[in-house]
């Protein structure tokens, strides 16, 4: 597999580049901060994710080495692919998109495109431990309703990341608190 690639920049047609390595040309498609970074004729390096398919071959770019480790972590999430992944860093640096899986802040991912809000729910239920962040899961936000939902849900015996995300699997728009721990109730009951 193609790792890294140190070379001329002789194209930029965002989002991808196309740098000249010993006079062979390689495609990349690039995330946002390799396109601010690099200049047509530098020399630069980047590090490369190699995806084969079936009907494809294709190289996705990255800046460091911890970037191209963060993406490798994204497109484990199940329904994330290579180009749903490389449009997060469209998003914001490497530490903002940590930042949003520690926080759960589900509006960061579902910015971007084909990413839908329980696909963004996904990807900080899955990495929040990989990363290593502590707390509570946090994928609904925190209202005096939720808390008393969580509440009553902990007291059975649930735990806060378990409720939350029943919270978030269950459409709870308009119920009452009382409803909401109901649903909650059937979904953990599964």
């Amino acid at each position: 597999m193609i790792s890294q690639l140190t070379g001329i920049i002789i194209l930029r047609d965002d989002p991808y580049i196309i740098i000249s390595v010993h006079d062979v040309g390689y495609k990349i498609l690039a995330s946002s901060a390799v396109l601010r970074l690099v200049q047509i004729g530098e020399t630069s390096t980047i590090f490369t994710y190699t995806c084969v398919r079936e009907d494809a071959l294709e190289l996705y770019g990255f800046v460091t080495y911890a970037d191209l480790k963060l993406f490798e972590l994204l497109i484990t999430v199940s329904g994330i692919g290579p180009k749903t992944a490389i449009g997060v860093f469209s998003l914001g640096t490497s530490s903002d998109i940590l930042s949003a899986i520690a926080t759960g802040n589900v509006a960061f991912f579902s910015a971007v495109p084909r990413l839908g809000k329980k696909n963004a729910q996904k990807i900080i239920i899955e990495l929040k431990n990989k990363i290593g962040a502590t707390g509570d899961l946090d994928v609904i936000g925190k209202s005096e309703e939720i808390e008393d939902v969580l509440s009553a849900l902990q007291s059975f015996g649930f735990s806060a990341k378990e409720v939350s995300v029943a919270l978030a699997e269950i459409n709870a728009d308009g119920k009452t608190t009382e409803q909401k721990i109901r649903l909650a109730l059937k979904y953990l009951g599964k």
